[in-house]
């Protein structure tokens, strides 16, 4: 088993910054296909990939609500993924997972076997 555990959220104004951290310890993910990622779910909505990245190599994904705004990184030493998000919007307001997959990346949620127990976004306009 994979434990994830989420930190860094809060409150901030429309066009301010968030950095969010998620540890992974247990049952390391040390193939250099692994993936790890944050998607994000509001109240009513489906959860969204925000953005994952590759375990080798550092490949990442983004939804295109996101690009040019968020960062997505990691420090494998740590076993850590960190989420960098600036300019900020009122629509990224929602809970945020960490998730972690074997073998493969997508936004895909369904395809994320380990999830953390998420960390809350607001963002006020």
């Amino acid at each position: 088993q994979v434990q994830l555990v989420e930190s860094g959220g809060g409150s901030v104004q429309a066009g301010g910054s968030l950095r969010l951290s998620c540890a992974a310890s247990g049952r390391t993910l040390s193939n250099y296909r692994d993936c790890m990622g944050w998607f994000r779910q509001s109240p009513g909505k489906e959860r969204e990939g925000v953005a994952v990245i590759i375990n080798g190599g550092g490949s990442t994904l983004y939804a295109d609500s996101v690009k040019g705004r968020f960062t997505i990184s990691q420090d494998n030493a740590k076993n850590t993924i960190y989420l960098q998000m600036n300019s900020q919007k009122p629509e990224d307001t929602a809970m945020y997972y960490c998730a972690a997959r074997k073998y493969g990346c997508s936004l895909d949620p369904q395809s994320f076997n380990y999830w953390g127990q998420g960390t809350q976004v607001i963002v006020s306009s």
